[in-house]
């Protein structure tokens, strides 16, 4: 953690797992973003430390990571939280914070804890449908019982707003859905696409399809190669390429290795399939591409879809239960398939867009909607605006459950 500190302007902390690569991470680079240029001071902390990041820093934004534990604290594993909070609250009271955002669960459960005795409104900022993840006993706990005292929850969808408000208390909402960021930023490493795949023996006019994410399962990647292998049995020219994949191994699995071995009665098919890895130029694959999938079992909001269809991709989601539906109208701006559908009936919407020119262009046309629909800067005004209320609510004294 840092020990100098600028008090110039309203600090505002953002606490979050990690800054790997991730659409809550780069969220919560956006918000860091927004609270700048409207004159605070934002300042990014994570657990883990600052050689795991994947993004870069925006100008004008701090960054802090928390000490490594000690050898004793590790020892403690879950005993040790405690202590974990009180190193919290101590960093938040040094820091002179103002406000404190918690992005994901497991964070916000624990800045909840450090702020409770502190003039500190809190936020929480949920990131997935919550139930389609499910937490551990003691979370699930520490959940139902800080959850409530929360001044403000952001929340991606209604759904979830529903879900937190019914479940655990979570009455003070703000409906924030991620916002387009365009152009897209552009960072290292940037593997020219066509370059990429011409050593990877695709030619220059294969029809590709694209998928990006970090956790398999979550995607629905597996279900995906029963798809492709169907799919790429009809088409014998047509490609998949999975972005975000790590080539080493993620929970003890290997992503890559697991996917490739459900086609491993398929050689011609695995030769197809291709692996990427983590990539700072998504613009120029969603152009390289003709059509983006996103199978997935459950999502939040989903940054990768929201960005395919801004940079013209004809899109085709899972209707899960949270997400995709707030983005696509089936049928005019992209293909909605429902959650029971079958890798057959995946391979036949995808065969018949492959091979409708005009009907994957126009959907493509209708995914530009976005741009209007979640523009950055109306978002952008309500997400600051609310946070100065709760400034102002914390001067008077009049904050949610923590009156002076």
């Amino acid at each position: 953690m840092k020990d100098v500190v600028d008090v110039s302007s309203p600090r505002v902390l953002l606490y979050v797992d990690s800054l790997k690569i991730g659409g809550a991470e780069r969220i919560t680079l956006t918000l860091a973003q927004w609270l700048y240029q409207e004159g605070w001071t934002p300042v990014v902390l994570t657990r883990q430390p600052l050689g795991r990041d994947f993004y870069p820093i925006p100008a004008g934004v701090e960054r802090a990571a928390e000490p490594v534990d000690p050898d004793w604290l590790k020892r403690l594993r879950w005993f040790g939280f405690p202590w974990r909070v009180q190193r919290l609250r101590c960093w938040i009271r040094r820091e002179r914070v103002a406000v404190a955002i918690g992005m994901t669960t497991l964070p916000a459960i624990k800045l909840l804890l450090a702020t409770r005795p502190l003039a500190v409104p809190c936020v929480v900022s949920e990131r997935n449908y919550p139930p389609a993840k499910r937490l551990a006993m003691p979370w699930r706990l520490l959940r139902r019982l800080t959850y409530p005292w929360a001044d403000l929850h952001l929340v991606q969808t209604r759904s979830t707003g529903q879900w937190l408000a019914n479940k655990v208390g979570a009455k003070h909402q703000l409906l924030l859905p991620n916002p387009v960021q365009w152009p897209l930023p552009r960072f290292d490493p940037a593997p020219d696409p066509e370059s990429w795949l011409a050593a990877a023996g695709v030619v220059a006019d294969d029809p590709l399809i694209l998928a990006a994410g970090t956790k398999a399962y979550q995607k629905g990647f597996d279900r995906l190669m029963q798809t492709f292998a169907l799919l790429a049995a009809r088409s014998p020219r047509v490609q998949l390429v999975i972005l975000g994949l790590a080539s080493k191994t993620y929970h003890g699995m290997d992503q890559q290795a697991n996917l490739r071995a459900l086609l491993a009665q398929h050689g011609d098919f695995q030769a197809r399939l291709h692996f990427p890895g983590r990539v700072g130029n998504m613009m120029d694959w969603y152009q390289r591409a003709g059509i983006y999938v996103l199978p997935s079992r459950y999502e939040g909001f989903p940054n990768v879809l929201l960005e395919a269809m801004a940079a013209g991709c004809a899109c085709v989601a899972s209707d899960c239960l949270t997400g995709p539906a707030d983005l696509i109208e089936n049928g005019r701006n992209g293909l909605l398939m429902p959650v029971d559908a079958s890798p057959m009936d995946w391979a036949e919407a995808l065969a018949e867009l492959l091979a409708d020119t005009t009907r994957r262009r126009s959907l493509a046309k209708q995914a530009l909607d976005v741009h209007e629909r979640f523009a950055q800067q109306v978002l952008r005004q309500s997400f600051c605006k609310a946070l100065a209320g709760l400034q102002i609510a914390d001067h008077q004294g009049i904050r949610n459950g923590k009156d002076g």
